[in-house]
């Protein structure tokens, strides 16, 4: 019997978006990596290995493989500067987004990714009755975006996941302009379709969100928060090609896995 190294980590503790990672010396099969994230049961599990050029990077739900992981790869990023390479402040991940380039100054651990710039769209018969209020405006790049007209509408919002899992998307982001004075905008994302009805903190989300409220409010750095039930805040930069996501992560749970 062999075992692999498992951490688990949240923005706070009992608060933020809880991921799993899993430190390896090589893969494992694809089959017996899909079948721990379906155990860990988490919104997301990262699997990482060390390469010449610095990480490989896969992060798993619980029912399948997804293309990019916010907060998956800030938890992989804090077990790397704290237990596997505590000498640097830079991590280059290779995944299936391409190159993410991971930075750490003092508390806070900043991600870079490709931008995800929406376009507006009509409103069509597979964007009725996903939420109980009706969208001001539609937006999709990966994601469906519903702007909505108010802070208040994303917080009361109910959704239809049945509805939201027929989405030809990758799931559908509710958001709106903040009425709090320190947070520029806000949001929640309901990906039933991978297993997650709705996620409590989604980087991924915010590489579609950065640009589309930089450009509604004429910033380029912007405070965000996702008001789900565990809620979490997001520090957001509009950098063209590119967005840049800052957060912190505490570890809650050092264990093995036993195959």
């Amino acid at each position: 019997m062999k075992s692999i190294k498992l951490m688990h980590l949240l923005t706070n503790v009992f608060k933020g978006n809880p991921a799993a990672v899993c430190p390896l010396e090589k893969w494992l099969d694809d089959t017996i990596l899909q079948a721990i994230a379906s155990e860990n049961n988490l919104s997301e599990t990262a699997f990482f290995v060390k390469t010449e050029e610095g990480f490989h990077i896969r992060w798993f739900t619980p029912t399948s493989e997804v293309d990019l992981c916010g907060h998956a790869t800030l938890a992989s990023a804090f077990v790397i500067f704290n237990y596997v390479e505590s000498n640097t402040n830079v991590i280059e991940f290779e995944s299936l987004s391409g190159k993410l380039i991971v930075t750490k100054e003092k508390e806070l651990i900043s991600l870079n990714f490709p931008a995800r710039r929406p376009k507006l769209i009509n409103k069509t018969k597979q964007h009725e009755n996903l939420i109980d209020f009706e969208p001001s405006e539609i937006f999709f790049h990966t994601k469906t975006v519903f702007v909505l007209k108010n802070h208040e509408a994303v917080l009361r919002a109910k959704p239809n996941f049945s509805q939201i899992a027929k989405l030809n998307s990758d799931g559908l982001v509710i958001t709106a302009k903040s009425t709090d004075s320190d947070i520029d905008f806000v949001s929640r994302y309901f990906a039933p379709h991978v297993g997650i009805p709705e996620d409590p903190v989604t980087g991924a989300a915010h590489t579609v969100l950065t640009p589309l409220w930089s450009e509604k409010i004429g910033k380029k750095r912007l405070v965000a928060k996702q008001i789900s039930k565990r809620g979490g805040k997001i520090y957001c930069e509009d950098l063209g090609e590119r967005v840049k996501l800052s957060g912190n992560a505490v570890l809650f749970l050092k264990g093995e896995i036993y195959l």
